[in-house]
């Protein structure tokens, strides 16, 4: 069986990412809040996803690939950062984006445009059927021997997972050296990734801080079993056992608000507060809805006054240039 330190990575980020303290936000919460800043892995503008794409571009070499695959939003963030690293390593992208062409090319799908990724519509936002249809068209590709490497949206695959044990261990290291006990983590749940590696990782690493995802695009039931099941086959592949029960999988789900990508009133508030009170921009469609739950949270006290809160902000800010229109107040 791999051990973690034995798995092949192309290096992409730049790591650590910093662990800052947020201060005047602490201060209105009468909480302690540090964001764990993965908006700054420095690699075609930043974002988690680099920390996946390092071992999962490694291991698409490794297999001889010349093309990746995969899928997401027109303003996927996972889309522009795989299409950078595949151009790093000298391959291609193929990307399969949800619904319709957008009436404008911009934000992340200019990106996309400046990468030459090749890219189509599935004309449909329902994610399972575009995840089956993603398959699909990796099986043409197969077929017509243009060798490609699957990459599932969002990077959410065992691979994914293990970065994230990895960056979980990181910021144990930060916590550790500035004497820090956190309370809580706080994390946008997604395609689930992210939020099962965090899990797996504070299991493996035999950490107590419970892991608070906001859902922003899938329902509560959905979430859990993805991580269940993400977490359970990174386990079989370390041949390790992660002791993680129901309870430990926390997932706050009212705060997607109309649907994925539509901005809500609350996010809209949240990105601004954050953006003038300390000077760090959040996105419309992950990281401005998680810390809208999070400041829901604490004004309802399940999250307690006093308590020290990670806030993983795991980036997006290209996605704001794409609908400029989110954040005009009204």
């Amino acid at each position: 069986m791999p051990t973690i330190e034995s798995l092949p990575r192309y290096p992409l980020a730049t790591l650590p990412t910093p662990l800052d303290e947020l201060p005047r936000l602490s201060r209105e919460l009468g909480i302690r809040v540090l964001m764990k800043r993965d908006d700054l892995t420095g690699f075609a503008l930043g974002g988690n996803k680099a920390r996946k794409l390092e071992f999962l571009l490694a291991d698409a070499l490794k297999q001889g690939a010349q093309l990746l695959v995969t899928g997401g939003g027109s303003q996927s963030n996972h889309v522009r950062m795989t299409g950078a690293a595949a151009r790093k390593a000298g391959l291609n992208t193929r990307a399969l984006l949800f619904g319709k062409p957008p009436e404008q090319v911009n934000g992340n799908l200019l990106l996309d445009e400046l990468l030459g990724i090749e890219y189509s519509y599935a004309g449909t936002d329902d994610k399972l059927a575009t995840d089956r249809m993603l398959v699909e068209l990796n099986e043409e590709l197969r077929a017509q021997n243009r060798k490609p490497y699957l990459i599932p949206v969002g990077g959410s695959t065992v691979l994914g997972c293990i970065s994230y044990i990895v960056a979980v261990g990181e910021l144990l290291e930060q916590l550790r050296a500035q004497s820090i006990q956190a309370d809580y983590i706080l994390i946008t749940t997604g395609s689930c990734g992210t939020h099962a590696g965090i899990l797996a990782g504070l299991k493996y690493f035999g950490a107590q801080i419970p892991v608070n995802g906001v859902s922003v695009s899938r329902a509560k039931s959905e979430c859990e079993t993805r991580i269940t099941n993400l977490v359970q086959q990174t386990a079989e592949f370390l041949n390790y056992k992660f002791p993680i029960t129901s309870e430990d999988i926390i997932i706050h789900e009212n705060y997607f608000g109309a649907g994925y990508a539509i901005i809500t009133p609350a996010a809209r508030a949240a990105i601004y507060r954050v953006a003038r009170l300390e000077g760090i921009f959040l996105d419309q469609v992950y990281t401005g809805k998680t810390m809208a739950g999070m400041l829901d949270l604490v004004e309802r006290g399940v999250i307690e006054k006093g308590a020290t809160v990670i806030f993983w902000h795991t980036g997006g800010a290209p996605g704001i240039f794409g609908h400029p229109q989110d954040f005009i107040k009204t």
